[in-house]
């Protein structure tokens, strides 16, 4: 799951850098219209196209980065130290674009072209083989995969590595497989194996299967047709069995990437070199160009984008894996033809949300009303314009597979909203003039979205009470059940492209509880019953058009929440840094083409 708070955020590793919502300083405008290279990173958003490889897309080497040589140092601008290595620990993005560094799994993804991707066989020959309707996944692991220390990576290891995320001292990282393997939700799964694989015992053959040293079967009680994205998650990376150190594992792990840890120092300074284990011929989708990372934390985003935009000294061969420019730098980076080239930006998997609290709104029309006040545009502005989000129309972002564009409260249409039809909805409900308790982050950004919002509000016949809140402990106010607000805003990105990792994780009533991603408590058995169809689907494509048809029924139906923007982002580097693209799985820019100039 991924929601947005300052470090305790469990943001997507397919979506935006932890904490990179907050950026300091606003713009009202951003600027104007998309430029040219916005626009195509727009397209590339809606468009991208993902499909489950075969054998012979998954055979190494990686296709050869333009212009891409060995040797030299990259220095990496980080504001956030990274506070888990143990793969099963990682969740967050800032660790997971390290992960695609030092870090392998069964899985992974491989960029094709600019709007095709492929989830490739990682460690294994393949995607992943499903029978049985869905219910079984068999993988074989590739020939000359080993650990840092020299040592074979077995299906020994994967059984591992999946049984240790049942252990009570995993708590970080992601938990789809543990539920699926256990055929339940929450966190009932370490019913299962409660102490993990650490006393001895293991999951049975008939749920995870090793009949050899290469081969991998999953067994699901019911279909699951998305299991390939779910293993190219950092979190379902390999463990080694023999070198596991439970706990401490998490400060020094065994790297299976293209690099490994040389040193680090928490919060100050983590330095990557080669791994000479690591064989590129089993590694389809990564390159080992520098001879280097030099990464440096605590660097602000204002301070990153002020050093790489000077483009003096070492900062010609720096870049940041997640730091994004500041929304007060846009305009320049947009504009100045030198630094623009430098830039790269497209669609981060976040969409923002207005809640409205379905326990304390109950009359449809009233939270009509507030769906068509909402000015949208306002929020797009405090990010920094259009370079740092864009309108939204529906629930569903526009990097997730199945995403249509459309627009059922005329949020596009109407940017700045409709108070009229507000009011008059308003005024039909017979609630004119009622309290409205506005919740908000005391982030900047939001809070000049709220002085718009909570004046639109007002005009449509609202009595409107604002109430800021610290943004440490925002996500912990609103996600209790009897929170004692009307709206409140959340952040939302999926987990992997596709909406089955926001619809249930949203609007599935099942899943009301104090710190549920459902924050306004909407309950509605008839769409429950399609979650659970449409989840039952093994033809991932189908069901993710109709995880878009679902998700605009709710919106249209009940009113739960409005979605207000689809957020996006712009990195630059030095000039000396060569092979960096937005990467669409990341979100970011992807750290394995990076090399140096000459």
């Amino acid at each position: 799951m991924s929601r947005v708070s300052i470090r305790t955020a469990r943001a997507s590793l397919a979506a935006l850098a932890a904490g990179a919502l907050f950026l300091t300083g606003c713009s009202s405008g951003g600027g104007g219209g998309d430029t040219e290279k916005e626009e195509k990173a727009k397209q590339q958003g809606q468009d991208v196209s993902y499909t489950f490889a075969d054998e012979a897309a998954s055979k190494g080497p990686a296709k050869e980065v333009e212009g891409g040589r060995k040797g030299g140092t990259i220095k990496v601008l980080q504001r956030d130290s990274f506070a888990h290595l143990d793969p099963a620990q990682i969740y967050v993005s800032d660790e997971g674009a390290l992960a695609t560094l030092i870090h392998r799994g069964l899985t992974t993804y491989k960029k094709v072209s600019d709007d095709k991707y492929e989830v490739v066989g990682d460690l294994a020959t393949d995607s992943g083989k499903k029978s049985d309707g869905g219910k079984t996944w068999t993988y074989k692991l590739k020939d000359g995969i080993k650990f840092e220390d020299g040592s074979t990576i077995t299906s020994k290891d994967v059984r591992h590595t999946i049984e240790r995320t049942f252990a009570p001292f995993i708590t970080e990282g992601p938990t789809f497989i543990q539920q699926w393997l256990a055929d339940t939700g929450g966190t009932d799964y370490r019913k299962m194996l409660k102490d993990g694989p650490y006393k001895g015992k293991h999951l049975p053959d008939s749920v995870l299967e090793t009949p050899d040293d290469k081969t991998i079967v999953f067994h699901f009680k019911k279909p699951q047709a998305e299991l390939p994205y779910a293993l190219a998650m950092a979190g379902y990376s390999v463990v080694s069995e023999k070198k596991d150190t439970k706990e401490k594992y998490d400060k020094k792990p065994l790297c299976t990437g293209p690099y490994k840890i040389a040193s680090f120092k928490s919060g100050k300074s983590m330095k990557l070199v080669r791994n000479p284990e690591w064989d590129p011929k089993t590694d389809s989708a990564r390159n080992q160009y520098p001879d280097a990372f030099n990464i440096q934390f605590g660097v602000s985003f204002e301070d990153s984008t002020k050093r790489l935009m000077s483009d003096a000294g070492e900062n010609q061969t720096a870049t940041s894996f997640t730091n994004q420019v500041d929304s007060s730098s846009m305009q320049k980076v947009r504009t100045d033809p030198e630094i623009k080239k430098r830039s790269v930006s497209g669609y981060q998997s976040y969409v923002s949300y207005m809640n409205i609290n379905m326990d304390r709104i109950k009359n449809k029309k009233v939270r009509q009303a507030i769906a068509y006040a909402l000015p949208n545009q306002s929020i797009v502005s405090a990010f920094g314009g259009s370079g740092g989000g864009e309108l939204a129309g529906n629930y569903i972002s526009p990097t997730l597979v199945g995403q249509k564009p459309t627009d059922p409260f005329g949020k596009i249409k109407k940017p700045r909203g409709d108070v009229e039809k507000a009011a008059k909805l308003l005024k039909e409900s017979g609630k004119k003039g009622m309290k409205l308790t506005f919740a908000y982050q005391n982030a900047p950004e939001w809070q000049n979205f709220a002085v718009a919002a909570a004046d639109n509000l007002k005009k449509a016949g609202f009595n409107v009470q604002k109430k800021d809140i610290i943004a440490d402990t925002y996500y912990d106010q609103i996600g209790k059940v009897k929170n004692g607000y009307d709206i409140y805003h959340n952040s939302w990105g999926a987990d992997w492209p596709s909406a089955s990792t926001v619809v249930p994780n949203l609007f599935d009533g099942r899943q009301i509880q104090d710190g549920s991603a459902n924050y306004s408590h909407h309950k509605n058995p008839k769409f429950e019953k399609e979650m659970d169809r449409i989840r039952a689907m093994s033809d991932a494509d189908k069901a993710a058009e109709e995880w878009q048809k679902l998700a605009d029924k709710i919106l249209v139906e009940d009113v739960p929440a409005v979605p207000m923007h689809y957020y996006k982002a712009i990195q630059i580097s030095g000039s000396k840094i060569g092979g960096a693209y937005f990467d669409e799985r990341l979100h970011d820019l992807n750290p394995t083409s990076l090399y140096v100039k000459k």
